[in-house]
């Protein structure tokens, strides 16, 4: 069930932040990590637990490692040099992505769900909201990472985190908006709350037992639910006071 828009009727301004978010991912991956390529940046300024819970930065060597079901012998880039304190890794990371169709991924669900929750807040408590949702989730994937007892190098990187916290508002804000989704070669509008509901069901259901994140598929699923709860449990302490207050009123 692939989201490919939603309902804008109402919305009433002009997500010029979300706009922003948007081209700052993909400006980070163009020139900083050259589509994918500057593994020396990406392992830089990713966040890495270990650093995260150290306070320190660390430096690794590549590792050369034997692929036995390929083969092949691949080397794992080492862990670079942080040029900043390791803990701004929290918000370096939340740009940069592990591939185009991560990326693109991402950026869609952002586009489709981000202009309702900045046109609902507005443009600066938006811009803070989506920032503390995706460092709350990269420090809840650090800590399920050193519960769990797993490997404390392996940098975390994308934009994931926070824009699960968007769709865990746009959950609460707009629960039976009609999105519209690609399924079994069909398009079809859904109410938001199948959608997103069977896509947080899903993470929970991949991260039962290993909430960390699995190295199998690189998926950090820590990250994905601890954005998506702070952003169904914070979102309306940033909402405007006239809205609480109107809200109050018709109640």
């Amino acid at each position: 069930m692939l989201p490919i828009s939603d309902d804008n009727s109402d919305r009433k301004t002009f997500p010029v932040v979300n706009l922003i978010f948007i081209i700052l991912n993909i400006l980070v991956f163009i020139i900083y990590q050259q589509w994918g390529t500057n593994t020396n940046f990406t392992y830089s300024y990713a966040t890495v637990p270990a650093e995260i819970l150290s306070g320190h930065d660390i430096v690794t060597d590549a590792v050369i490692v034997h692929d036995p079901v390929s083969g092949r012998t691949l080397q794992i880039p080492g862990l670079g040099v942080t040029a900043i304190p390791v803990w701004l890794t929290l918000l370096t990371s939340m740009f940069m992505h592990g591939g185009i169709a991560h990326l693109g991924g991402n950026m869609l669900y952002l586009y489709i769900f981000g202009d309702n929750i900045e046109d609902r807040l507005g443009h600066v408590r938006y811009f803070f909201f989506y920032l503390l949702c995706g460092i709350l989730a990269s420090l809840t994937h650090v800590f399920t990472d050193y519960l769990f007892g797993e490997n404390h190098l392996i940098p975390s990187l994308g934009a994931s985190g926070a824009i699960s916290g968007v769709m865990g508002a746009y959950l609460l804000f707009f629960p039976t908006r009609r999105v519209t989704v690609f399924l079994l070669f069909f398009f079809i509008h859904v109410p938001a709350f199948i959608v997103l509901g069977s896509w947080i069901l899903l993470q929970l259901a991949n991260g039962t037992g290993y909430l960390g994140g699995n190295e199998a598929t690189g998926i950090a699923y820590a990250a994905h639910i601890g954005g998506f709860f702070a952003g169904l449990l914070l979102v309306k302490k940033f909402l405007p006071e006239n809205a609480v207050n109107s809200r109050k009123r018709v109640w």
